[in-house]
Parts: structure tokens; C-alpha cells; sequence
């Protein structure tokens, strides 16, 4: 997906929020990194994926910040909120007429947790609805595929997130599915590191690796070269949050991607209004 002028904002918002948060009253601070960012917006690329530009930005902010996770606090509270609610949220997909299709429900309300948004969602609001308005045959023919190969590699998204997805990787491990989950391979925004997955409990339970990207989506040329052979090699990819879907949507086939859309940018490009749980894969 390339960059669109509406990013542009949401590009400015993510750092002055971030920046402010870190750096309470450093005035001086925030002055530099939006400058910084302003600077990098006459030098981009628009062709390049909105994640690979704010990783990028972010790497030209590091100059003021230094190697700062400007967004743990956040991060630290997604993961905390979720872990308090993940025993009666479990409960609740077990208890569904169909489990995995509750759980791929909650893992797409789970990707509401952004701190890169110009508008902010209540995730917890909307657990009544899990199921609401995804495409079901193409979900059953997603099982049907993971089942047939016994494996699936999941690209993760954001911090708390992650532990909404531990429901639906329990209930394939359960199966006898090899899940892979991959993490960021840097902090940036509030996406999901190895130290998220150990504070979920989702390294517990199944394999975790990392993209080794700094960017937040799996931006290809941003990725190890390991990483990459897996990605190339494994059968089934489930692309979680809508970072991985600006990254390799137009870009790579037969990932099924699993998101909520949350910005008017997202909502044109892919045919669907703000809000819309989406269960979807490139034709």
C-alpha cells in the first residue's frame, strides 16, 4: 500500500503524543522531533508503505531520544488491562457455538489497541459483538487450510493485542497446529516484542520469533533474511493489524489478513466502512 496525504496526520499525531507522554514538559524535545518529522515528510517517498516511513522517521527522531520506548507506558498498560479480563474473555469463546471463529473475533478487536491513531477506539466495548459482521466461508476455508498443513506463521501487531491472541493460538496448538507468532524486532509505537509475548504468556505456549523489523508492519526490505525464508516457506500467513496490511498488501499473495479498519485511508482502499472487523486475502 503506498502512502497517503491522510497518513499525514496520523504521522504527527503518533509522534507529539508519544514524544509528550515521554517527555513531560521537555518542550525543546517535542519541538525537535516534530520538526525533524516535518523535514522527513519533504524528503518521502509516498510510493513506500506508511509503516516504512514512520520507521524511518522514527530512526531520524532517535537523534533527540536516543533509543527511548516512548510508548511502554501504553504498552504496559494494554498488556496489564488484557490479562485481567483474558480469563472471563476465554470463558466467553469457549463457550461459543463456534470457538475459533470467536476467537479470530476478539483478536481483531484486540487491534483497536493503537497508539497511532488520530481517533481512539474502546475495544472492551465491543466483546459482546465478536463474531459481528465477518466473512465467514472464507474463515472456514482459512481453518480448513491450517488444518490441511498442520501450521500457520502469525505476523502480531500491537502490545495487549497480543494477549487477545493467545485465545485463538491455544485453540489451534490444542489441535495439534504448529503456531509460529512473530513479534517487531525494535520497540516502535506500541507494537508487540519478544518482552510483550513473555508478559502474555504467549511464549509460553507457543514458538516466537521475530520479523526484525523497526518498523511498525512487516515492511519486507526491513526484515532478516531469516525471517524472510520463513515467511517464504510457510504455508499459511495470517497477517494481524493494520501496520502489516499497509506493508504487504499489493505486495505479497495468499496472506489472509485479519484487522479492524480504523482509518478513512484503510476504509477506501479496501471497500469497507471505519470500524469493520475484517477477515480478508488479495484477490
Amino acid at each position: 500500500m503506498k502512502t497517503q496525504l491522510e497518513c499525514l496526520p496520523c504521522f504527527l499525531n503518533m509522534a507529539l503524543n508519544g514524544i509528550r507522554k515521554a517527555f513531560p514538559g521537555e518542550e525543546d524535545v517535542h519541538e525537535a522531533v516534530i520538526r525533524e518529522w516535518a523535514k522527513g515528510f519533504s524528503e518521502a517517498d509516498f510510493n513506500e508503505s506508511p509503516p516504512s516511513i514512520a520507521g524511518k522517521l522514527f530512526r531520524m527522531a532517535s537523534k533527540h531520544i536516543g533509543n527511548a520506548d516512548i510508548f511502554k507506558a501504553q504498552k504496559d498498560e494494554s498488556n496489564k488491562r488484557v490479562l485481567e479480563l483474558l480469563p472471563s474473555i476465554t470463558a466467553t469463546v469457549y463457550q461459543s457455538a463456534d470457538p475459533l471463529l470467536a476467537a479470530i473475533g476478539v483478536s481483531i478487536i484486540g487491534n483497536y489497541m493503537d497508539c497511532g491513531l488520530v481517533e481512539q477506539f474502546d475495544w472492551e466495548a465491543e466483546l459482546g459483538h465478536l463474531e459481528k459482521g465477518l466473512d465467514r466461508p472464507l474463515f472456514a476455508s482459512f481453518i480448513d487450510k491450517v488444518r490441511a498443513h498442520k501450521s500457520l506463521l502469525i505476523l502480531g501487531d500491537n502490545a495487549g493485542e497480543i494477549g487477545l491472541d493467545t485465545i485463538l493460538v491455544g485453540l489451534l496448538q490444542a489441535e495439534g497446529i504448529k503456531v509460529t507468532y512473530t513479534v517487531r524486532g525494535a520497540n516502535i509505537l506500541n507494537d508487540a516484542t519478544f518482552e510483550d509475548a513473555r508478559i502474555v504468556g504467549m511464549s509460553d505456549i507457543c514458538e516466537v520469533i521475530t520479523s526484525g523489523v523497526d518498523t511498525p508492519g512487516t515492511v519486507l526490505d526491513r526484515c532478516s533474511h531469516k525471517f524472510k525464508e520463513r515467511l517464504e516457506n510457510s504455508p499459511v500467513v495470517l497477517s494481524k493489524g493494520q501496520g502489516n496490511f499497509e506493508s504487504l498488501w499489493g505486495v505479497m499473495d495468499d496472506v489472509y489478513y485479519a484487522f479492524k479498519v480504523k482509518c478513512p485511508a484503510i476504509a477506501q482502499i479496501i471497500g469497507h466502512p471505519m470500524k469493520t472487523s475484517l477477515f480478508c486475502i488479495e484477490k
